[in-house]
Order: structure tokens, then C-alpha cells, then sequence
């Protein structure tokens, strides 16, 4: 088995400055392309109101949406062939940050689903929360694991930033957790960042002569997240009473 691996893998040219420097390298942009993709998770799992069975979504879901991940990266060379991959992902991520605002214009419609779902069997809906997690990672690692395998052609080398950026990931998703109760604007501002990384997807399956640069959905998704985190919902105790108010950014 040692024999086996040792023939893929150069162990005299795997801890080497230049090998580091590019692990260094595929960490940070998987932790800077996982910003969008954690505060999506997060608002996935927001109406959850049990703490307990939030991490537990999160976590089952990021455990199938590795795997998923894991099959992105050995197939990658293979899916960029496909604009119809690209495509799916775009539909699936402008469905989900569809649904959002049209409860803004429809709000009947919510809570018609809310009686509707109250009659359903608990673990079904878990179950399906779980794999729209994992589905929604997928659709944002489209961009990540192309990305990546465009900075190095070591697998094992991918494999591992892969496998950091999701811990990474994790850990940021229950951040945003906490910090969707605490700021009023950031929910909106999630699916929004869902809706532009969409369109972005749209485009380069559609017409990738045009599709916006890197540098402008970064600045665009920094944007949304500044004004997300613009207002705040302080809880204060005041005469032993727990009140709320808002405090602008």
C-alpha cells in the first residue's frame, strides 16, 4: 500500500518551501471563497430554533457535502467540460435566493408552508435539510475546486486545502449562526451573496466570454457583508428586564 501511494507521490518534493508556499496558498482562497458560502449555510439553518439541532445539521450536512466535494476535486477536469454542471449549480443557488425575497412579496405563502410542514414527519425535514446543505456546498464549490486545481496539480496537495477550507468552513457557518440573531440586515445580505454568485455561475455556463472577474464579486460579496453587519440588535438588561434595541454600524 506504502508502495502503492509512494508512486503518486513524491515523498522527497512534498515538504518543500515551494509546496508549502502553495498549501499557504490553497487555503486562504478556499477560506476567502467559503465567506459567501458559510454565511448561505448558516441562513439555511437559521429558522432551527434548537442550538443543538442546528450544529447537528450543519455538521451531517458538511460531512456529505465533503464527500460530494471530494468527488468535485477527482472529477474536475472532467465537469469543466460540461457548462450544463455549471448551469444546474447557477439555478439551484438563484432558486434558493428566490424563495427568500419572494416571502417579502408573498407572506401568506410562508406561512402556508409553515402549517403544511408542521404536519410532516420531523426527521424527513431534518433529512432534507441536511442535503440541501450539502447540495448548496456543492453549488459554491464549483468555483472553489476549479480554482484550486488551477493553482496546483497535486492532488493530495488540493485534497488537503479541500479538507482545511471545510473545517474552515464550519467553524465560520456557526459564527454566522450567532451573528444572523444579532444583525439585522445580514440574512438579506446572505442571499443576496447567493443570488450574485448565481448570476456569476449563469454567465460562465452561458456566456463565459463575459463573466464578471473575480475581483468585482469579491468586492461586490465584502459590500453586501459591510452592509449586513450595519445594524445590530443589542440585548441589553435594563431593571432586570431583557430588552432589544437596534444600534446602527
Amino acid at each position: 500500500m506504502i508502495e502503492h501511494l509512494s508512486g503518486h507521490i513524491n515523498l522527497d518534493t512534498v515538504f518543500t518551501f515551494k509546496t508549502f508556499g502553495l498549501l499557504i496558498v490553497l487555503v486562504v482562497l478556499e477560506t476567502v471563497l467559503s465567506a459567501d458560502n458559510a454565511v448561505a449555510l448558516a441562513a439555511l439553518v437559521q429558522d432551527i430554533k434548537d442550538p443543538t439541532q442546528q450544529q447537528r445539521a450543519l455538521n451531517w450536512g458538511l460531512i456529505i457535502a465533503f464527500i460530494l466535494r471530494i468527488t468535485l476535486l477527482f472529477t474536475a477536469t472532467w465537469v469543466i467540460k460540461f457548462w450544463q454542471f455549471e448551469l444546474g449549480g447557477a439555478l439551484y443557488l438563484l432558486w434558493l435566493s428566490g424563495k427568500h425575497f419572494w416571502n417579502y412579496f408573498y407572506p401568506e405563502a410562508e406561512s402556508g408552508q409553515e402549517i403544511t410542514e408542521s404536519s410532516k414527519d420531523k426527521s424527513c425535514a431534518f433529512g432534507q435539510l441536511i442535503l440541501l446543505i450539502a447540495f448548496t456546498d456543492l453549488a459554491f464549490s464549483i468555483d472553489s475546486v476549479t480554482a484550486a486545481v488551477a493553482v496546483s496539480s497535486q492532488t493530495w496537495l488540493v485534497l488537503t486545502g479541500c479538507i482545511i477550507g471545510i473545517i474552515t468552513l464550519r467553524f465560520m457557518a456557526g459564527l454566522f449562526v450567532r451573528w444572523l440573531s444579532e444583525f439585522t440586515y445580514l440574512l438579506d445580505a446572505a442571499y443576496l451573496t447567493v443570488f450574485s454568485v448565481g448570476v456569476r455561475l449563469m454567465f460562465k455556463a452561458i456566456v463565459p466570454d463575459h463573466v464578471p472577474p473575480q475581483w468585482m464579486m469579491l468586492t461586490l460579496i465584502a459590500t453586501l457583508f459591510v452592509w449586513g453587519f450595519s445594524k445590530r440588535v443589542v440585548s441589553v438588561n435594563g431593571d432586570g428586564v431583557l430588552q432589544n434595541y437596534e444600534q446602527e454600524g
